[in-house]
């Protein structure tokens, strides 16, 4: 997932993103989005409900951008 946050908020919501069970992974970037997080789940619903009511609903993150692992 790449993720847009408020200028000077990125450490913050690294803390925060790094915090939930379904981030694997979550590290600063340059350019167009702030972070890359891996976002684990076990089905499609467990990962829409994170993404929509976890992940989206934290105040510093401006827009989102969600990439789909594909297998093989």
């Amino acid at each position: 997932m790449l993720i847009s946050c408020d200028l000077g908020k990125e450490e913050d919501t690294l803390i925060v993103l790094r915090t939930m069970n379904q981030i694997k992974e979550a590290h600063g970037t340059w350019g167009a989005y702030d972070i890359v997080a891996e976002v684990n789940s076990d089905d499609a619903e467990s990962l829409h409900e994170t993404v929509t009511w976890k992940i989206r609903k934290l105040p510093s993150i401006g827009a989102t951008l969600s990439l789909m692992a594909a297998e093989g």
